[in-house]
């Protein structure tokens, strides 16, 4: 199919366009936290038993980064000229720190630090990254959703085949139909619009 489904508007679209967005427009939706814990969650709870921490303290740290970073998105100014990328690393940076901070305070009396492995900047910024890796994975998965409503079933069949499944262009051809160069002029235009969606939505 060729055409695409009414979409919403521009405005919209930057509140909307992911669930991070829809969180900073809505702190208070319900739906679109159960999707966040669900999605971000298990990768916080690999990134600590990654540095070492029992099983009894992963969902412990997991936990107090998701409110820290949800206190965050609540009273967090969204600049506009900043991506969402951008945006999502800069509430983990804060929500780390507060995070850093209070198990510091809980730990000054005893002279012992319970969580030596994650109360470092490295690790900060490797949660960071992971994070920014699940948010890039739920772009994607949006980006190739929009695409394939502007494009038609054969052209998209072409692509998945040869750019997803990595079938050669002959094997392509042969199983749609179609000639070798179309394969390859279907595989690049869907790539094309792939990376075009993506930068509009960041």
């Amino acid at each position: 199919m060729d055409g695409a489904p009414d979409e919403p508007d521009e405005a919209n679209e930057k509140t909307s366009a992911t669930l991070i967005g829809r969180l900073a427009a809505t702190p208070g939706d319900s739906i679109a936290w159960g999707e966040f814990v669900a999605r971000y969650g298990p990768m916080i709870k690999i990134w600590c038993r990654s540095r070492g921490l029992q099983n009894a303290d992963v969902d412990d740290v997991a936990q107090s980064v998701l409110m820290r970073i949800a206190d965050r998105i609540r009273n967090f100014e969204y600049d506009a000229t900043l991506s969402f990328r951008a945006w999502l690393k800069t509430l983990t940076h804060h929500a780390w720190y507060d995070f850093v901070q209070k198990e510091n305070r809980n730990h000054a009396s005893t002279g012992k630090n319970a969580w030596p492995a994650l109360m470092t900047t490295e690790a900060r910024d490797d949660l960071s990254e992971r994070l920014e890796q699940e948010y890039d994975a739920e772009l994607l998965e949006m980006a190739i959703f929009r695409v394939k409503l502007r494009v038609n079933d054969r052209t998209w069949n072409a692509f998945e085949l040869s750019a997803i499944q990595q079938k050669s262009g002959a094997e392509v051809a042969a199983e749609l139909g179609m000639k070798v160069a179309h394969v390859y002029v279907a595989k690049g235009e869907v790539m094309k619009r792939l990376k075009d969606e993506l930068s509009r939505m960041e």
